[in-house]
């Protein structure tokens, strides 16, 4: 869908730019539109090679462990019916702790696995729309909840953000912190409190 949504602007801009006679800006726009974003993939991959090696070092030395150990009430309060040692509950957490240290790249992966590792845990349940050769299915109430919490990404150190703000030129590109901060927060807060609204209903 997202392409078809890209290439329709593509087309309206091209369309538009010959019509009102910019047809030579818009192609020096999408040429230093291109150039630009190479830059900041480049960039990008600078500050992902130097999170994701801090994260690696922080799980080599115990750290996300004692984390994931540390959020293990949360998790209980969040997802009460997925048992204690089932591996969704590890993917889970490594995918919360990822989002709250702002590396939204090593996050993925986790959040990949922890729903395979939900659709799993629907087939021992015995959910006839997960041991079948069902295409379409509905999604559990943990796969909610967690999408849930994974959108509203509450975040110590929006790394995203400063790295943007610093490629094009910001006189302070940590200012965004304590904005965000505070902004995840309250989205947490709303989505802690929305899914356990739902999940009584």
């Amino acid at each position: 869908m997202l392409n078809y949504i890209w290439a329709i602007m593509i087309i309206i801009g091209v369309i538009y730019g010959a019509l009102t006679g910019n047809i030579k800006a818009v192609s020096n726009a999408a040429l230093n539109s291109a150039g630009e974003a190479v830059s900041l993939c480049i960039t990008m991959m600078g500050v992902m090679s130097l999170w994701v090696g801090l994260m690696q070092i922080a799980q080599t030395s115990g750290l996300i462990r004692k984390m994931t150990d540390g959020i293990q009430p949360f998790m209980s309060f969040m997802f009460p019916r997925i048992p204690k040692e089932h591996a969704a509950r590890e993917y889970i957490s490594t995918n919360i702790i990822a989002n709250v240290l702002g590396l939204g790249w090593a996050c993925t992966p986790a959040g990949l696995k922890a729903m395979e590792a939900l659709a799993q845990l629907e087939r021992e349940r015995g959910n006839p729309e997960y041991t079948g050769d069902k295409k379409i299915r509905s999604a559990s109430r943990e796969m909610c909840t967690f999408l849930i919490l994974n959108i509203s990404s509450l975040q110590l150190i929006p790394v995203n953000m400063i790295v943007y703000r610093s490629q094009y030129g910001s006189a302070n590109p940590t200012a965004v912190i304590a904005p965000a901060l505070v902004a995840t927060c309250l989205s947490t807060v709303a989505a802690v409190i929305y899914c356990k609204i739902m999940d009584k209903k």
